[in-house]
């Protein structure tokens, strides 16, 4: 079965996933870390906004419109990311076992379940767990209010990742910040980063009419003009703690997504998952790759040449997804 209407938004979840390999790679440091900062971590940081713009509009959305009535379908789209969840720490225990990650302390165990995430990239299944219940509990009063909180916060976590260089000198704000970053080691999480794009893709599901495909392009164009200059700002000068959250994000994203809602293309149904599979199963291909190459003492060519180490994670993680893919739906039409 085709999609039709929603091709743009389902091919761009491939690039989406391809981009957060590409964040925990740096293909293009290779040749020139500055050109691979912009590329990589200022332009490269639409995925995860991406994905969650896609809850807020095909999950959150139809809440609020249906009067809050469907409650079951929100609680499945919960406990499915619980699920999730704990699938992906069960796969990465071993080698958070192995490297010394789990620690006996309670409220490190905690914060890494709730707030950092069990493996690096893993913070976005509590980030959207806590975020959905957030955004869903302040919109049921109302969703004005939900989006004045998401952006207040989202200011606030701004000033915890690419400003902190700022933060960090006005001491009130370091004692503030000193609390935030003893629950959670970095503001892109469920109170801070989620919220404002779980709004913003609640938001262009609820508002009445869309911009032209001309006003998007503009739109999407001039804000990432905007974006670069400001990543290379805050890292110039070295203010970045982190660099997931950026002010010109927002509008990048508020276009992005009308653009490519506007995009009429078909797209097959498995892409909906097949993104989801190559965002977890990567980091357990690279750390699969480091090992190869160490085996076959072939370091050089396959992780210290960035490029090369980042095509043969892609084309791994594909063919691994593939054949999950595969099982997943064989087991499916068996049940049938």
């Amino acid at each position: 079965m085709k999609f039709k209407r929603y091709g743009g938004i389902d091919h761009f979840r491939m690039i989406a996933a391809f981009l957060v390999v590409a964040i925990h790679i740096a293909p293009l440091s290779y040749w020139n870390e500055n050109i691979d900062y912009l590329i990589t971590y200022c332009l490269g940081r639409v995925a995860v906004p991406f994905f969650f713009m896609i809850t807020g509009y095909f999950v959150i959305a139809p809440y609020i419109k249906n009067g809050f009535a469907t409650k079951r379908k929100i609680y499945r789209y919960l406990i499915k990311n619980g699920v999730m969840y704990l699938g992906a720490t069960i796969l990465y225990m071993p080698i958070n076992l192995y490297a010394g990650n789990f620690r006996i302390d309670f409220w490190d165990i905690i914060k890494m379940l709730i707030m950092d995430g069990t493996f690096y990239h893993l913070w976005y299944f509590p980030a959207m767990i806590i975020g959905c219940i957030i955004i869903i509990g302040l919109c049921k009063k109302s969703v004005a209010g939900a989006a004045l909180f998401s952006m207040a916060m989202y200011v606030i976590g701004l000033l915890g990742d690419s400003y902190y260089g700022f933060t960090s000198k006005v001491p009130i704000l370091v004692a503030i910040f000193n609390v935030v970053f003893s629950i959670s080691s970095y503001t892109r999480n469920g109170v801070f980063f989620a919220p404002a794009f779980l709004v913003l893709g609640t938001f262009i599901a609820l508002q009445k009419g869309h911009y032209r495909i001309k006003d998007c392009v503009v739109g999407v164009s001039v804000s990432v003009l905007f974006m670069l200059l400001e990543g290379y700002i805050t890292y110039s000068i070295g203010w970045q703690k982190h660099n997931s959250m950026y002010i010109f994000l927002l509008p990048t994203m508020y276009f992005l997504f009308h653009l490519l809602l506007l995009v009429q293309t078909k797209a097959a149904v498995w892409m909906r998952d097949f993104s989801g599979m190559i965002y977890v199963i990567h980091p357990a291909i690279i750390i699969l790759l480091r090992g190869i190459a160490k085996y076959t003492r072939s370091t050089t060519v396959l992780i210290k040449n960035t490029f090369i180490q980042y095509i043969c994670v892609i084309l791994l993680s594909v063919a691994v997804a593939t054949v999950c893919s595969f099982i997943i739906r064989k087991r499916k039409l068996k049940c049938v």
